[in-house]
């Protein structure tokens, strides 16, 4: 998910690597809402943020907010730099902020998603997720995370139910299963999505 730059990603744990690939720059609605001030803007705080400069990236980044409070596009971006700045309660609390100033917006549910999955919190991570698909019904990525979550809350039930009844034979390989399941998801970003019509 981009708008004229290539984002940062975030690193979740390693067994979330699924879910990962979701965060990113997106598309508001239609490409005709992504002018040249917004790509040129991005790219140069992401250029800083890309070599180092977190804190200038983020300065920077606020004052762009501060005059256009309401573009949810900046309000993003930050949402993105301050969750690959590993500091994910902020970048919760202005996803969650979006969710709530522009509930139309699927993206910023995935990213609480990637967030809270990155927090083994997968019953939050599949609740943002539904939110995203009621947003947009043809989300693929949202469907797709929601897939790896629903793998993820599987594979704790089976092993709970294990702990719980170690000779049960019909366990055991449904929790093989969801284990490879798990490791063979790529981790690859998605495309960037279709601009809506």
């Amino acid at each position: 998910m981009q708008a004229g730059v290539n984002p940062p990603h975030i690193h979740s744990h390693p067994m979330l690597a699924p879910i990962q690939r979701t965060l990113g720059i997106f598309a508001i609605c239609c490409a005709a809402l992504v002018s040249p001030a917004f790509a040129d803007d991005a790219s140069e705080i992401n250029r800083l943020f890309s070599a180092g400069q977190v804190s200038e990236a983020l300065t920077k980044l606020d004052t762009l907010i501060a005059a256009r409070p309401r573009d949810p596009q900046l309000r993003f971006q930050k949402g993105v730099l301050l969750a690959e700045a590993k500091r994910r309660d902020e970048a919760a609390a202005v996803f969650t902020q979006l969710t709530i100033d522009f509930p139309e917006i699927p993206e910023p549910y995935n990213n609480l998603a990637v967030i809270y999955a990155a927090q083994s919190e997968y019953d939050r991570a599949r609740a943002a997720l539904e939110a995203a698909i009621r947003a947009k019904s043809d989300y693929a990525v949202a469907h797709q995370n929601l897939g790896d979550v629903y793998a993820q809350l599987a594979k704790i039930s089976y092993t709970r139910a294990l702990q719980l009844d170690p000779s049960s034979t019909a366990i055991g390989p449904k929790l093989s299963v969801l284990r490879d399941l798990v490791k063979t998801i790529p981790a690859a970003p998605p495309p960037a999505p279709e601009p809506s019509k």
